[in-house]
């Protein structure tokens, strides 16, 4: 059977907590991980009111060298909040850094709120993913050209050079299921896909419509890494077990994790992601859900 593996969300902020102890917390989660966990993530936003709030790329740098044994993710970046050649330069550099363990995840942004805190500006959905779509070609040409040069609308390229470009190549990861734009970008471009938060029946939609993008295109669908990004909350319990009103959980007793588990992977998802309550939820899920996917 197919190989599937985890990967910790790390909490970006704690309402109420400094930033030491979000930090402290962190570390306890990370320890807590056992083989099968083979990967860290942080999400992308700037700020939530006056709360500590870890800024994405600076801090996956610091974990990098922290816990050398982890490949370290971005879930994903706004493409907007970092001039994407500069972007691609810091990628690079992180990749060689690290021996290679660095998965790069883009999209569009979309919290309105914090572009206009920061002071950038939010144009529409649509060139906001014109802007995704540019910046991808971009980061693209200078890991691979030398000198790169790119003509966009929004980004360009004047014999630049990227160097020492990444090896190995940097996986590229997209999130996002727009049927229309989001996905046929996934399609064009990406080594890994993520989408969150939703049913396996929800995910089975928007991979078949992946599907179709790609045999536009004329790429193999299976060359794309399907990914599943979640909040968990497993316990044996039921007053225990944490469901959202309108967000979808993996939630239910180890057994029932499992089970729901087992369905994406049928469906191709090979690496989940999840966000977690507490230490406790993971630990939990490490001793009693985590060695049935290794026994495979």
């Amino acid at each position: 059977m197919a190989t599937v593996d985890f990967g910790l969300m790390l909490r970006p902020n704690d309402p109420g907590h400094s930033l030491q102890e979000l930090m402290a917390y962190n570390r306890r989660c990370i320890e807590t991980l056992r083989a099968g966990f083979s990967t860290l993530w942080l999400e992308d936003h700037l700020q939530v009111g006056n709360t500590d709030q870890l800024e994405c790329f600076t801090t996956l740098t610091y974990l990098a060298a922290l816990y050398p044994q982890f490949r370290m993710g971005t879930l994903v970046l706004s493409q907007s909040y970092r001039n994407p050649a500069l972007l691609a330069k810091m990628a690079a550099n992180v990749q060689t850094l690290t021996g290679g363990r660095l998965i790069l995840g883009l999209g569009a942004g979309w919290k309105e709120d914090e572009y206009t805190a920061y002071g950038y500006s939010f144009p529409s959905t649509g060139t906001r993913i014109d802007q995704l779509e540019e910046a991808i070609q971009l980061i693209r040409a200078l890991w691979t050209q030398e000198p790169a040069t790119f003509e966009g609308q929004h980004y360009m390229l004047r014999n630049a050079y990227c160097t020492p470009q990444p090896s190995p190549m940097i996986p590229l990861l997209i999130g996002g299921g727009g049927e229309q734009r989001t996905l046929a970008i996934v399609a064009r471009y990406a080594d890994w896909w993520n989408f969150n938060s939703c049913t396996v029946e929800e995910y089975a939609a928007k991979l078949a419509v992946l599907r179709q993008h790609c045999e536009r295109v004329g790429r193999n669908p299976d060359e794309i890494q399907l990914t599943y990004l979640g909040t968990l909350s497993v316990a044996e319990d039921p007053a225990q077990v944490l469901h959202h009103p309108q967000k979808h959980y993996i939630a239910g007793n180890a057994t029932e994790v499992l089970q729901e588990l087992e369905q994406f992977s049928t469906l191709g998802v090979r690496h989940f992601m999840f966000r977690i309550p507490n230490v406790e939820t993971l630990a939990h899920f490490v001793a009693h859900v985590v060695p049935h996917f290794q026994e495979r």
